[in-house]
């Protein structure tokens, strides 16, 4: 397989499709961190939860040791963070693949969307699938990181709040959470760029990113070097100045706390 200026020079006429591509790679990645934001966020919020129905029961006097031991195991359960845990694992544990299919073939095999296109190419019924199971892998990736920046915050923060008289809640949306988000800003900026280039495998479920029409591209022409060359080209487009714009805003972070 050799690689040609002749070969490029005829996929000149292709160059509109992967504009298109591009534009729809953006798109997916965008919308896949905001929605997956939101998801880490309220998994971040399930996994440090104090949620122990059983927990009066750590309370029960007897002087059966393994009672008490059972009794005591019994009352640490979270639900809520167990549900948590277990999501979190298995997106770590499946490739992003595989949740894919799952969310296109079975999910929303169930469910009837909308056939539409918007941008005048951008499938819908294609589309939305590939940004809920984007997100989904996506944020069970970022709730670790939100996690440890809320746990980063320094415990007198906390214990000054409830000084004051402010509640849990109060005291992690005012105080905690603002003091977070600082810290795990430039953490959620890299996932973009790494969604960046996940975003490629949707191509198998139909949406028309840049592989989708490099795969096109390659049918019509019968040429496949030379449009993969091109697909490596704007990925690093994409991926390279947001990295590198994330890094100045970085160190512009880190001089600010040195003030």
């Amino acid at each position: 397989m050799t690689i040609s200026i002749d070969n490029l020079e005829k996929l000149t006429k292709y160059l509109p499709m992967l504009w298109q591509g591009l534009l729809v790679t953006v798109l997916l990645s965008l919308l896949t961190v905001v929605i997956g934001f939101v998801i880490a966020f309220a998994l971040a919020l399930m996994l440090l939860s104090d949620v122990r129905p059983f927990r009066h029961l750590a309370k029960v006097k007897t002087d059966d040791i393994n009672r008490l031991k059972r009794l005591e195991f019994i009352s640490r359960f979270n639900p809520v963070k167990l549900i948590a845990g277990v999501y979190v694992q298995f997106v770590r544990c499946t490739p992003m693949l595989v949740q894919i299919f799952l969310i296109y073939y079975i999910v929303f095999g169930f469910i009837s969307l909308p056939k539409f296109t918007f941008f005048g190419f951008i499938q819908f019924e294609r589309f939305f699938p590939g940004v809920v199971a984007l997100a989904l892998n996506s944020g069970g990736y970022m709730s670790d990181v939100i996690r440890g920046g809320i746990e980063g915050v320094d415990l007198g923060q906390t214990e000054a709040a409830r000084s004051l008289g402010m509640s849990k809640a109060q005291t992690m949306f005012h105080i905690i959470i603002p003091q977070a988000i600082k810290n795990i800003l430039p953490a959620v900026a890299n996932e973009f760029v790494t969604i960046i280039k996940e975003s490629s495998v949707c191509y198998t479920i139909g949406v028309q990113d840049i592989m989708f029409n490099v795969k096109s591209i390659q049918s019509a022409s019968f040429i496949i070097a030379e449009p993969l060359l091109m697909a490596t080209f704007l990925y690093f487009c994409l991926c390279f100045p947001t990295s590198k714009i994330i890094q100045y805003f970085e160190r512009r972070m880190r001089a600010s706390d040195k003030r």
